[in-house]
């Protein structure tokens, strides 16, 4: 049976009653630590004025052994938390973007784009370095090593000319070293990978983190770097994109979430260039594009989603999570899928049917409400609840 909790309204009367996700339905994850602004009347708000430990919508989230590190895109800065944080609402050691923990707005507050940020989404930690994708300023930030003293200047930038350019495809044509609206990026079979949104396409580049102004090896999802036109200027197919978003996979797998489409698709082995993917997910098949907006939903299809996470030893212990942004769910595959199969676990929502914000509800730690970032890794989870302006780590017991 499920448990049933009585959720009260501010007034302290009851909301409604609202049945909890059975233990194996959850496939055994927990929330562990809540980052980000207390639910005070339920609600998770955040401040008027920014802090080191509240946030305001946050995106991005990278969880790491050593570090946990979120795209405070609202506030246009990046938080570090050095070593995992035991206790909720703790705040960050370190803020960049903002000359201060108490600064915020676009281009650090207005002092210019060398050390600011334009709602950062990506965040990424890859031997050693710190990568950020700074998506309105259409570029990606490189820190040399994680810093540790806030407003540190990144060590080099891509996408652009210098640091002090911030115009989309830097204001001139889409080719193969210009971005749009990088929302997404991940180290993926050797090749560094960038989800250029704006542009409607992934970009690719060999051997890793790149050199300044280096174009991709790889774009895939157009015909040529020229092209921007969503869905190739087509119907939907298995070679395009409308928003693709997040980036996750492993040496012989690509996995692409296509929230545009409400789908992921999956290139194995990854691909060398543009080319039809082999799995899609979210879909019946490769030519539909469905929003499927209302209830009751299942455990095969998406809304909106905009972030993945794989992990683990194929055959062993592999894991897949899909933020299904607009259902407010979380949904987890024991095993990568290799046909369109459903999802094994849910969190967040008592059934694969429900889709409430909250489940209808005030916030509680094992709510969401348009997550839109998560991190996988082992049997933690990071996941950027950027409805309720808080990121809450999960772990599987």
């Amino acid at each position: 049976m499920s448990r049933l909790t009585v959720r009260r309204n501010v007034a302290g009367r009851p909301a409604r009653i609202d049945p909890l996700p059975e233990e194996g339905i959850r496939g055994g994850w927990e929330p562990e630590v809540w980052l980000g602004a207390p639910a005070t009347g339920g609600l998770a708000l955040p401040q008027a004025s920014p802090s080191m430990a509240f946030m305001y919508s946050p995106r991005g989230v990278f969880l790491g052994e050593e570090h946990v590190i979120v795209a405070d895109s609202g506030n246009h800065r990046v938080l570090i938390w050095h070593g995992i944080p035991d206790a909720d609402h703790r705040p960050a050691d370190v803020v960049l973007g903002q000359p201060d923990g108490q600064t915020e707005g676009r281009a650090a507050g207005g002092r210019g784009p060398e050390r600011g940020m334009n709602l950062p989404t990506g965040v990424l930690v890859h031997e050693g370095k710190l990568i950020v994708a700074d998506a309105w300023h259409h570029r990606v930030l490189v820190w040399n090593e994680v810093p540790q003293r806030s407003d540190s200047a990144p060590d080099f930038v891509f996408g652009q000319d210098d640091a002090t350019c911030v115009e989309p495809n830097r204001g001139w044509t889409c080719s193969a070293s210009t971005l749009y609206w990088p929302f997404g990026i991940a180290v993926v079979g050797g090749r560094f990978w960038i989800a250029d949104t704006g542009n409607r396409r992934v970009l690719g580049w060999d051997g890793g983190v790149p050199d300044v102004n280096r174009p991709a090896d790889v774009v895939l999802g157009q015909p040529d770097p020229a092209a921007r036109e969503e869905n190739r200027g087509a119907a939907v197919g298995p070679a395009s994109f409308r928003w693709p978003h997040d980036i996750a996979g492993r040496e012989d797998l690509l996995l692409v979430a296509d929230a545009g489409n409400h789908r992921v698709l999956g290139w194995s082995p990854g691909p060398d260039g543009d080319r039809a993917a082999d799995l899609v997910l979210g879909q019946p098949g490769f030519d539909t594009a469905d929003e499927w907006p209302y209830g009751p939903h299942n455990n095969e299809r998406f809304r909106f989603p905009y972030a993945i996470g794989l992990d683990g030893t194929p055959g062993l212990d592999e894991r897949l999570a899909v933020a299904d942004t607009a259902n407010n769910r979380i949904l987890i595959w024991e095993g990568m899928p290799t046909t369109v199969r459903g999802a094994d676990h849910v969190l967040a929502q008592p059934t694969f049917a429900a889709n409430g914000e909250n489940r209808w509800a005030a916030v509680t730690h094992d709510t969401l409400c348009w997550p839109y970032g998560l991190s996988l890794r082992g049997d933690r989870m990071a996941v950027s609840d950027s409805g309720n302006n808080r990121v809450v780590i999960w772990r599987r017991r």
